[in-house]
């Protein structure tokens, strides 16, 4: 399948046009991680916005207390990494493959000048951005309650 292709099936830009797929597709690197890998390490600076082709990951987030908690599993279709690379901050959380994975990974230096190539795809992006901030928000609360 082509990468054009894996980015319509992922929410993140299941409403861009045909061509905004094609013009991000191109500047995709597909990775492979093997199970166990540490993909993202809590508190480095993003490199990158990853796409997950195949396998699953698990989003593991560590208090300052050692403690740690399990955030998500993600698998096919499904992206992370988006926050760091928008605000150039380091990463919230870390990200171990659970299995062999296969990712699209866009760099942030190519994400943002896509972005700013294209307002327009920023548009679409950020409701579906928003609604992921609110879940993971959502999610915390509940846990914070237990």
């Amino acid at each position: 399948m082509k990468d054009e292709e894996l980015l319509k099936n992922v929410g993140l830009f299941s409403r861009l046009d045909d061509k905004y797929l094609k013009y991000i597709a191109e500047f995709c690197i597909r990775r492979n991680f093997k199970a166990e890998d540490t993909i993202i390490e809590q508190g480095e600076l993003g490199i990158g916005l990853y796409i997950i082709i195949s396998g699953k990951v698990k989003i593991i987030k560590e208090f300052i207390n050692g403690e740690k908690m399990e955030v998500a599993i993600l698998g096919p279709g499904e992206f992370f990494g988006e926050m760091s690379v928008l605000d150039n901050t380091p990463r919230s959380a870390n990200v171990i493959a659970m299995e062999n994975v296969e990712c699209l990974v866009l760099t942030a230096w190519d994400f943002k000048s896509k972005l700013k190539a294209y307002p327009e795809i920023a548009l679409e992006l950020l409701p579906i951005l928003v609604k992921r901030f609110r879940e993971t928000n959502e999610t915390l609360l509940a846990l914070s309650r237990i």
